[in-house]
């Protein structure tokens, strides 16, 4: 069972989980009545909607694991689950499997909430998945994109299932207001994770040029990567920081939490990635950066009481 969830990743799928639970029930249900805002979900069918993306997910990192059996065996000969402890057929089995399960949970919410077009984000997710496990993740940035792409798209499924199926011209304003807030914080989930996965192409590069993977690294050398994804964290940095400024210079408590839990950690990021050269370094930056993420989506807690007074 351990090595089962060290599989499916099951500290980011708690970080997945957290994320959503967060959008629906820090956010969105708290500030319902004073807002007016509309919500298609039901408590079940949010469930099914996490469900469905964690298995989806799960079944995306299996698939990885699988394609990278070779690269891990040099990156993290540790960490090698596949071969070791459950066999690549088991492994294909639970990815066909979990894959299956989500799709079809995405069916239901679907046609639960009267938009059963919104199935095909499903599909795509899972064929997206499968193909950046297997060919794209191998194309400089197209692979790192996708997956940025993707975390960012978990975060808008709670807005484009919960919101968009109960907007009204009444409460349209309400709507697109928090849709927007959503969509923020996708944005920003999307350029960490994809600083992130450009940390981990420099950490990951022996095992990388091994299997063929035309990353960001291995075309530009392991320097040059280096600067840009010095130049690329400071991208996030100053928007957070326009952000406080913009949006957020009455709110007291915001501007604490940012200041110390967000830009802080960034700011050392930067200041860490300017002279990186060792492997572990790297993966510091990596835990970090995720630490960002929790930190992030934690300042959801706020909102109730920023956005009331």
């Amino acid at each position: 069972m351990l090595h089962f969830l060290k599989l499916i990743r099951w500290k980011n799928l708690l970080l997945l989980i957290l994320a959503q639970v967060l959008f629906k029930y820090a956010l969105l249900e708290p500030l319902k009545l004073d807002y007016g805002i509309g919500t298609s979900l039901t408590h079940l069918g949010f469930l099914l909607l996490v469900f469905a993306t964690v298995c989806i997910a799960a079944a995306g990192y299996i698939i990885n694991d699988i394609e990278d059996i070779e690269a891990d065996n040099i990156n993290k000969p540790e960490a090698v689950i596949i071969g070791k402890h459950i066999s690549e057929k088991s492994a294909t089995r639970l990815f066909i499997i979990l894959n299956m399960i989500g799709v079809i949970c995405g069916f239901l919410i679907s046609r639960a909430v009267g938009k059963p077009s919104f199935f095909v984000l499903f599909i795509i997710t899972s064929a997206l998945l499968y193909m950046y496990s297997t060919y794209l993740k191998k194309i400089l940035l197209v692979g790192n994109i996708i997956i940025a792409g993707l975390v960012s798209l978990s975060i808008l499924l709670v807005g484009i299932f919960d919101l968009i199926p109960a907007v009204t011209e009444s409460n349209q304003v309400s709507q697109l207001f928090f849709l927007d807030l959503i969509k923020d914080y996708a944005i920003f989930a999307f350029m960490l994770n994809l600083l992130r996965e450009l940390v981990k192409d420099i950490e990951d590069v022996d095992g990388d040029y091994k299997i063929g993977v035309k990353s960001l690294p291995i075309l530009f050398g392991r320097t040059r990567a280096v600067k840009i994804a010095f130049v690329l964290s400071l991208i996030p940095l100053v928007i957070i920081i326009l952000y406080l400024v913009n949006n957020l210079y009455k709110q007291q408590l915001a501007i604490g939490y940012v200041l110390f839990l967000i830009i802080a950690p960034m700011l050392y990021v930067s200041i860490k990635l300017f002279s990186a050269e060792h492997k572990k370094v790297f993966k510091h930056i990596s835990t970090v950066l995720k630490l960002v993420m929790l930190t992030g989506i934690l300042s959801l807690l706020l909102f109730q009481f920023m956005l009331l007074k």
